[in-house]
């Protein structure tokens, strides 16, 4: 270019876009190596880090609890199994309209509108919405499509004989685990076993598993109890027509068989439905039958006539003066229904004489008349597979004043729970050995294999087979004519039982007027008993004899159940009555 001369302009603007387009390619260099080094950063120094993070959002573990295992009959009829069911669940960062979706699931589930809208509207990535729902609600969601809402694979404990030995299976709570009876007692043995597992979420939020075969492969033992669901409903019609029928508060009835000590049948009434439990006072959740001990009432008669002929102190025909109905012990006096004079043992346990119990007593010693009690099993747990066995009340014979014998004699200011008594009186029925009482025949495990059998056990024998013959015979005098029990006189069988009739305590102290206990406890046939039966009736405000409350329901579970067994008769009527 010549001295002088101004560079060319067109050649200035070249230079210009050379050096732009050199920077912008230095520039792309440069953000290349960057992104490259972040990559190898997120690749290599975060790779654990970031996928622990994404884990956490797509993956989940939980503990998978097998399947509870059944409750069921002596027949493996189902009195407790566990069905599947759905709960619903939601994943909130899915809900599309929190306030609408709280509002329509709200109003199919019953649930509080504002809270559910609160852990919709949360940052969390699952939130439990209603377990355990019913199948129609089930349908009702499904119709909406809600996003972001989903159901879970769940279970539910159901009970599909209902109020059927309700009181003895027990109940569970939402969670699964037992709160009564059998339910409670063996909780561990029906839970099953508990594993570990990794589930996966869906683009839609929903999680896939194979948890529900899981459970089945996981499942409880099932547990097999002694009764018998045919003789349970019988006892339990029986039972509710003599508490309906006599307007009474409550009432119990237990049928056993006397070789065994095996529970054909346990019945409570007022019943309740398991399956809706909440719907009924938790009064009526327990099993009575064995937690809540009472005043056995003259039924302990026949207990003190077994010691007195086991002591040799007397004989069934030996005679007591029974003081015209009116007798003074301390300063106490004690009375007969009846003014009696001269009575034999066999008829103090016929007519039921307070005052004859109260001189057998006399003779034998309150020390010996303690041991006897104890011998049969009172004063202490029965030993039944139930929770709340309860030892009842026996205190020691040193802290009894005379009146304190006396009353025990005929069954007061002692008390027993309803399943020592049965099982006191099968002693008495087997020829003399008491037995412990069994509620479960064995528990088998998920495969049908038994794990673990219930035998028959034997406790001692507490009275000769002579004295239990002899026993046998006086309380089959209470059931035929004259005796406190003719309305169990069942046509065709041996009935043989003792009536009680007991006053209940009262709240202001001594003993109330106007609230009873009646019951009545037998067994049948009278050579070989097949059963034992005890119906208690509680608080019946008009008549409270045994002998009219309890009596005709006892015949009624004898009947129908010999019936059901095929027992066939053992008395030839027409003779029995030429005779």
């Amino acid at each position: 270019m010549a001295p002088g001369k101004k560079p060319d302009s067109k050649a200035k603007t070249n230079q210009g876009i050379n050096a732009r387009i050199t920077f912008l390619q230095w520039a792309l260099v440069f953000v290349m190596l960057l992104l490259a080094m972040k990559a190898v950063d997120i690749q290599i120094f975060q790779s654990s880090e970031l996928t622990q993070k994404a884990e956490k959002e797509y993956i989940r573990q939980i503990t998978v609890n097998g399947k509870r295992g059944d409750i069921v009959d002596r027949n493996m009829k189902k009195l407790c199994i566990t069905i599947d069911t759905l709960s619903v669940a939601a994943n909130p960062r899915m809900v599309v309209d929190a306030s609408a979706t709280a509002k329509k699931l709200a109003e199919i589930l019953g649930v509080n509108r504002k809270k559910l809208q609160k852990n919709l509207e949360s940052k969390k990535s699952f939130v439990w919405i209603k377990r355990k729902i019913s199948p129609s609600e089930s349908e009702k969601i499904k119709k909406y499509n809600f996003k972001g809402i989903f159901f879970k694979d769940d279970l539910i404990r159901f009970h599909p004989q209902k109020e059927l030995a309700a009181q003895v299976t027990g109940i569970t709570g939402s969670d699964g685990k037992g709160l009564e009876g059998i339910e409670f007692q063996y909780n561990k043995i029906l839970n099953g076993e508990s594993r570990r597992i990794t589930i996966e979420k869906d683009a839609a939020g929903r999680y896939y598993s194979e948890e529900k075969d899981l459970r089945d492969k996981l499942k409880g033992d099932t547990i097999v109890l002694t009764i018998d669901s045919t003789i349970q409903f019988i006892a339990e019609k029986a039972l509710e027509q003599a508490v309906t029928e006599h307007k009474a508060k409550s009432g119990m009835a237990i049928v056993m068989i006397p070789s065994t000590g095996e529970i054909l049948a346990m019945a409570h009434a007022p019943a309740f439905n398991p399956n809706s439990f909440t719907d009924f006072e938790r009064d009526r959740w327990r099993n009575r039958s064995v937690t809540d001990p009472f005043e056995p009432g003259s039924t302990m008669k026949v207990f003190v006539a077994a010691a007195a002929m086991e002591l040799e102190i007397a004989t069934p025909m030996s005679i007591f003066f029974c003081e015209n109905g009116k007798y003074r012990v301390g300063r106490s006096t004690v009375h007969d229904t009846h003014e009696y004079e001269w009575l034999t043992l066999k008829q103090i346990i016929k007519y039921s004489s307070n005052i004859g119990a109260i001189k057998l007593s006399e003779i034998m010693g309150k020390k010996q008349l303690y041991n006897t009690l104890l011998s049969f099993g009172f004063g202490k747990e029965s030993g039944i597979e139930c929770p709340g066995d309860s030892p009842g009340l026996l205190s020691h014979y040193d802290r009894w004043s005379a009146i304190d014998t006396a009353a025990i004699s005929f069954g007061q200011g002692i008390s027993v729970s309803a399943v020592q008594l049965i099982n006191a009186i099968s002693a008495i029925a087997n020829g003399g050995t008491l037995m412990r009482p069994r509620i479960i025949k064995e528990i088998k495990d998920s495969n049908g294999e038994i794990r673990q059998p219930f035998v028959p056990e034997s406790i001692k024998r507490v009275i000769s087979k002579s004295t239990a013959i002899k026993v046998k015979d006086m309380m089959r005098a209470v059931v035929e004519e004259g005796g406190t029990a003719t309305q169990a006189d069942l046509n065709g069988y041996s009935v043989c039982g003792k009536t009680g009739t007991a006053q209940k305590v009262s709240k202001s102290g001594g003993y109330s007027k106007s609230r009873y206990t009646a019951l009545f406890a037998a067994f049948a046939p009278m050579e070989n008993p097949e059963l034992a039966v005890l119906v208690v009736v509680d608080e019946p405000p008009k008549s409270h004899y045994g002998g009219v409350v309890a009596a005709p329901a006892v015949k009624k579970i004898f009947s129908e159940s010999f019936h059901y067994l095929k027992i066939p008769p053992d008395i030839n009527t027409k003779t029995e009555h030429n005779q």
